[in-house]
């Protein structure tokens, strides 16, 4: 019953008027930051910050997973219209969105993408808020074995979606392999492939590295279209109600969408791996499950329901290992550990014994 009293407290507190129009501009802003390739959910976070200062602590961290959740969720808008992942937690997500607007079925595409990320989210949340003691124990029993098994199973992937040529896919996977050894080594700091030069370091940032990859490549085809004289293609829009599919349509898509939510919560769970990875894994996990998986990449919606699920459902559970054991799940949780400080909150195992003390203190 206790638990639910403090349940229904923070219930109150989210619903109140000030607290909705505080989290509606936040994940407003969180979208234009998302959907704009070279922002991200940590710059719109990192901007944030010092606007909570004067703000109450529930307000201000509201604020904040409201700002977190809108820019996680505006990447499918450009990886859905322009090919060009606003995040990197879209990257799946213009395999079979970008397709479809091609298709002239733009606004299901983003239809899709928009119900999921909620449902997704709502999902993370939920477990977040009655599962997440029990599920950060199990947490810390993965030890650097199971994380390097993860990512062996992440690269496998490149056999699932290298479809049509083996070689390219493989050659593809050993050139992200080539540009994520760039830097400094993680564990012994011997700088690798920097060749002297000192901005090298840092290694290659995710987001400018996929906008290389995704933007610049679709500017050259375009520029190469005009240039030859080929008039661009127009495509026309197909006429949509509501989100764009009917209520069998999203009943088809419910397995999917637990499958591919369990993975993003279980993937958020374990600290520095992100949204990104579980974008692709539920994507790949989607295919293999499908009974059609020949028309993943050319506009199945089975593929954006996966990855935008489980990028989504990836917050709450990154928010797992911040509140209960302290450590930030990804760099966006990295900031959201700065607001938690700035309003006297320490995060960690003690946190919510600590809270539940003062709750009884104050009843």
């Amino acid at each position: 019953m206790e638990a639910f009293g403090l349940l229904g407290q923070a219930l109150v507190r989210v619903c109140a008027p000030s607290s909705l129009l505080l989290m509606a501009a936040g994940v407003a802003v969180g979208i234009i930051f998302g959907s704009i390739p070279g922002l991200s959910a940590a710059m719109a976070v990192a901007l944030f910050l010092p606007l909570t200062f004067s703000l109450d602590a529930s307000m201000g961290l509201n604020l904040l997973v409201a700002v977190y959740i809108g820019g996680i969720s505006g990447g499918l808008i450009s990886a859905i219209l322009l090919n060009m992942p606003g995040t990197a937690s879209s990257i799946a997500t213009c395999f079979d969105g970008h397709p479809m607007a091609q298709k002239g079925d733009a606004g299901k595409a983003l239809g899709y993408g928009i119900v999921f990320s909620f449902l997704g989210s709502v999902f993370s949340f939920i477990i977040l808020t009655f599962a997440a003691p029990p599920i950060a124990d199990i947490a810390l029993k993965f030890t650097p074995v199971e994380n390097f098994g993860i990512c062996i199973f992440a690269l496998t992937m490149v056999a699932v979606l290298a479809s049509g040529s083996m070689l390219k896919g493989v050659l593809s996977g050993m050139l992200g392999l080539m540009v994520a050894m760039v830097g400094m080594a993680p564990i012994d700091g011997i700088a690798r492939f920097t060749f002297g030069n000192r901005s090298l370091l840092a290694g290659f940032d995710t987001l400018p590295t996929l906008i290389g990859i995704f933007a610049i490549s679709e500017i050259l085809v375009t520029a190469e279209k005009m240039g030859s004289g080929k008039a661009l293609e127009t495509v026309k829009v197909n006429k949509i109600k509501g989100f764009g599919f009917s209520w069998a349509e999203f009943v088809y898509q419910i397995p999917n969408a637990i499958r591919s939510a369990l993975i993003g919560t279980g993937i958020g769970i374990l600290p520095g791996i992100g949204g990104s990875t579980s974008g692709m894994l539920s994507y790949v996990t989607a295919k293999n499950m499908s009974k059609h998986p020949e028309e993943f990449g050319k506009g199945c919606p089975d593929g954006i329901v996966a990855t935008e699920t489980a990028n989504n459902a990836t917050i709450g559970g990154a928010m797992i290992p911040l509140l209960v054991l302290g450590i930030p799940g990804d760099g966006v949780t990295a900031m959201m550990l700065g607001g938690f400080l700035i309003h006297g909150l320490s995060t960690g195992p003690l946190f919510l014994l600590s809270h539940k003390l003062c709750y009884r203190s104050l009843h």
